[in-house]
């Protein structure tokens, strides 16, 4: 079960496309989730965290801060 909250306009679009094509929201909210959901976890998610080893220096701003920090 989902319930989600949409803006006003996107709620009223969805409300005319469903009534214009006698289809639910629903099925058109979980068309567009179906669609979309492999380019949401690829911008999300790393193919690979290992990728980053230095992973939990994100927040630092330059991979040049990393290896000062590494001693490179």
């Amino acid at each position: 079960m989902l319930a989600i909250r949409l803006p006003e306009d996107i709620e009223r679009r969805l409300e005319v496309l469903a009534r214009a094509t006698g289809r639910t929201k629903t099925f058109y909210a979980r068309q567009a989730i179906v669609a979309h959901i492999d380019e949401l976890e690829a911008a999300a998610v790393p193919a690979d965290a290992s990728d980053d080893p230095f992973g939990a220096f994100s927040e630092w701003d330059s991979a040049a801060d990393r290896r000062a920090y590494a001693g490179l």
